[in-house]
């Protein structure tokens, strides 16, 4: 397994007020995959999202990316996990407002080893028009898709996206699924996706599901669909 977790625990607060939001978690993905985790709001998939991504730290268990068990790093470590290993797609896009599509891509490239060509990566997200224009000129789709190039453009080997069609209508959340699904095509990206949205999981070849910080599923999915063919 490329992403091996086990036994995974995290707790919030103490006491009445103690939140187990990860409890037992166990699970494993292969490299190249595309893994949907489903799960309603509270259940533990963006803790989940920000453990693999070391944005946060299990208080026991493990998590093991490849060679690298990312629960043993400290967060010198931990970040520089994050700077050459983790791309990250929220919602909430969190461009920078004053840059330009190019920029706010090219900001990322400038701190990464071994970036890839912006301005391919431009063409095949469909952004090469839009490049120099500023975030508030674009529609959402295209944000997120700006948003989705700037965390490949460091040539992840994981990208990880939390809820990221969730603000956008069924035409763009399609638009952006289709560019997650070339890019997994031409890069062979791991990526993971958590939404609450069913129709998604069958563009997935891995379906996790949790509920109140423990996984209930874990299978691979036996009749992937195209993006375009796709209920959502």
């Amino acid at each position: 397994m490329f992403i091996e977790v086990k036994n995974g625990v995290k707790e919030y607060g103490s006491g009445e007020s103690l939140i187990r939001a990860m409890d037992g978690v166990e699970f494993g993905t292969e490299k190249g995959e595309i893994t949907v985790i489903l799960g309603p709001s509270g259940s533990g998939k963006s803790t989940l999202l920000n453990m693999l991504g070391g944005i946060d730290t299990l208080d026991s268990g493990s998590i093991r990316i490849g060679d690298t068990t990312i629960s043993g790093l400290g967060k010198s470590g931990l970040s520089e996990y994050r700077r050459k290993q983790v791309g990250f797609v929220f919602q909430s896009y969190n461009l920078i407002p004053d840059l330009t599509v190019r920029e706010n891509v090219e900001v990322v490239a400038d701190i990464s080893a071994s970036p890839l060509p912006i301005d391919d990566l431009l063409d095949k997200l469909e952004l090469t028009k839009h490049k120099y224009k500023f975030p508030k000129e674009l529609s959402g789709g295209q944000q997120q898709r700006c948003a989705i190039a700037r965390a490949l453009v460091k040539n992840p080997e994981i990208l990880l996206c939390d809820e990221l069609t969730g603000a956008l209508d069924s035409k763009s959340s399609r638009d952006v699924l289709r560019m997650l699904e070339k890019v997994n095509a031409e890069y062979q990206t791991t990526i993971l996706i958590i939404t609450h949205n069913e129709g998604i999981s069958h563009m997935a070849d891995r379906i996790i599901r949790i509920h109140d910080g423990r996984i209930i599923e874990n299978s691979m999915n036996s009749n992937k669909l195209a993006v375009s063919d796709l209920s959502i």
